[in-house]
């Protein structure tokens, strides 16, 4: 009887899966999380589709809309060649940030993974993608799937009017200044036109109150330097402009003056799309941790409570551990730190602190040592943080220690690396700081910058590259890109590579050398 009794309470049993099943389980993860995790998320939708579906879902970049262009097909082509010859597998999953959170489950998956996969998805990053501060700041969750409809059926329909010539041109090259087509920073909302007026009648109250007749008696200043009026045309021109401007394809889409409306709307698109996925470069490990932390810990909420098997909790934990296996620095495997175990490492790290607490970590972390809150410590971190903001301030002596973590100095006029840092009472800062700053995606990306131009003169654009520790642009890409910039801009183009410590100017490159 007690085994029929077992029996009955668990939430499906064998490998095989249902749609009831899956609603059964959703329900009880769902209720879990959100009472006992205290987890927001939005409404969930679930679609099961097949390898092939998950194929053309990598092709275009995760969404389930998207206009037509060469790069998704060859996509599609190299992970399907990989995929056939056992070189990757496949995601059990696919989520989309959006309201509802759109889960796309792997119909080979059993019904174990399933579950999983259901936890770590509509729970962990549903809840992730809602509440983090980059996403609620630069993501429209309710409204990118009717603008990633409106894109494909927009650009399908200048295809049609203008050719497929044509809007490949535009889109090959918005898609090559991507990475440039971002705003890293909120701009402060434009004033309307009655604000304007109140800030215009403030401005004459004040020149009326500030006024003095004394400066009529003055004499007039003897003459103006041709210099001083260049500069100040200079000054005036940039101000209007609002250079220097980071956004190359913002800048592209309002000022070039070769391009038509349909052109500047296409690029407005590849704009939009950068934009929204500017957020997940800047969380990955804390989207992943977050994620794989809700599954590991609602997974096994259920296993206590006798509502999955043994032998299913066993299915769930070898995929957990294929998830965040690290293979070690010198392991012939290894391509960086897996942003899985990482991010479930340091918020397993941070449970630890709040209720089980060492000596070094309440010197380290007083405001959370011991408190048994860790809960609400891992809500706010992660509503409130990114990668390199998250390992700055939670990466803990504890967990440097057990991965063993060390720095190399690499400088270019030494023959040999040097271990700069290692896993020592010394060393954890500089550890700390040296790894949150390898996920700053400010210090990767090249900062290139629009820093001039005479719109009403010879409309020669100039654009400034910051070198940092003096990496420079490989040529080849450079000048690729600077012929993509010229055709949207219609006129020429120069790079100037200034050193980010001296302001001495480097090298420079024209598209008229090109």
């Amino acid at each position: 009887m007690d085994r029929q009794a077992g029996a009955s309470r668990l939430l499906f049993s064998g490998s095989d899966w249902d749609f009831k099943k899956l609603s059964r389980v959703y329900d009880e993860i769902e209720a879990i999380g959100v009472e006992e995790l205290h987890l927001d998320i939005y409404p969930v939708q679930m679609e099961i589709i097949s390898s092939e579906q998950m194929l053309d879902a990598y092709s275009s970049v995760g969404m389930p809309l998207m206009y037509r262009h060469w790069s998704f097909g060859k996509h599609f082509l190299y992970n399907e060649f990989l995929y056939r010859k056992g070189g990757r597998g496949l995601a059990y999953e696919l989520v989309i940030n959006s309201n509802p959170c759109i889960v796309y489950l792997m119909e080979e998956n059993t019904m174990a993974l399933q579950a999983l996969v259901t936890a770590h998805a509509a729970l962990g990053h549903n809840h992730f993608f809602k509440n983090n501060h980059l996403f609620r700041q630069w993501t429209d969750a309710d409204g990118i799937l009717s603008y990633l409809n409106f894109a494909k059926g927009y650009i399908a329909h200048c295809e049609e009017r203008h050719g497929l010539a044509a809007v490949e041109a535009v889109l090959d090259s918005a898609h090559a200044l991507m990475e440039h087509g971002v705003f890293r920073y909120h701009r402060p909302p434009k004033l309307s036109s009655e604000q304007q007026r109140e800030g215009l009648r403030e401005r004459l109250e004040y020149e009326e109150r500030s006024y003095s007749d004394l400066w009529r008696t003055l004499p007039p200043s003897q003459r103006v330097g041709k210099a001083e009026v260049r500069d100040e045309s200079v000054v005036g021109r940039k101000k209007s402009l609002n250079l220097p401007e980071e956004n190359l394809l913002y800048f592209l889409e309002k000022n070039s003056v070769v391009l038509e409306p349909w052109q500047r709307e296409v690029i407005r698109i590849v704009r939009v799309i950068a934009q929204y996925f500017y957020p997940q470069r800047q969380t990955q490990v804390m989207n992943e941790g977050c994620a794989t932390f809700v599954h590991y810990t609602l997974m096994n909420m259920l296993f206590e409570r006798g509502r999955i098997s043994e032998g299913a909790m066993l299915e769930i934990l070898r995929n957990h551990s294929n998830v965040i296996s690290q293979p070690a620095f010198d392991d012939p495997r290894f391509s960086g730190i897996n942003p899985y175990a990482l991010g479930l490492d340091m918020m397993q790290d941070i449970q630890r602190i709040s209720t089980e607490p060492t000596a070094e970590d309440r010197d380290w972390f007083p405001d959370i040592a011991g408190r048994g809150d860790w809960r609400d410590t891992l809500l706010e971190a992660w509503a409130n943080h990114r990668d390199e903001s998250f390992i700055r301030q939670y990466l803990s002596p504890a967990l440097i220690r057990k991965w063993r973590l060390f720095v190399l100095a690499d400088g270019a006029d030494q023959p040999h690396y040097e271990v700069a840092s290692i896993h020592n009472e010394r060393g954890y800062k500089k550890i700390r700081a040296a790894l949150a700053q390898s996920y700053d995606v400010g210090s990767k990306r090249p900062d290139i910058q629009v820093v001039d131009v005479d719109l009403l003169g010879d409309r020669y654009l100039r654009l400034q590259h910051q070198v940092k520790d003096g990496i420079m642009l490989d040529g080849k890409s450079r000048d690729a890109t600077l012929r993509h910039i010229r055709s949207l801009w219609g006129y020429d183009v120069s790079l100037a590579a200034i050193d980010g410590e001296t302001g001495a100017t480097l090298s420079q490159r024209s598209t008229r050398d090109l």
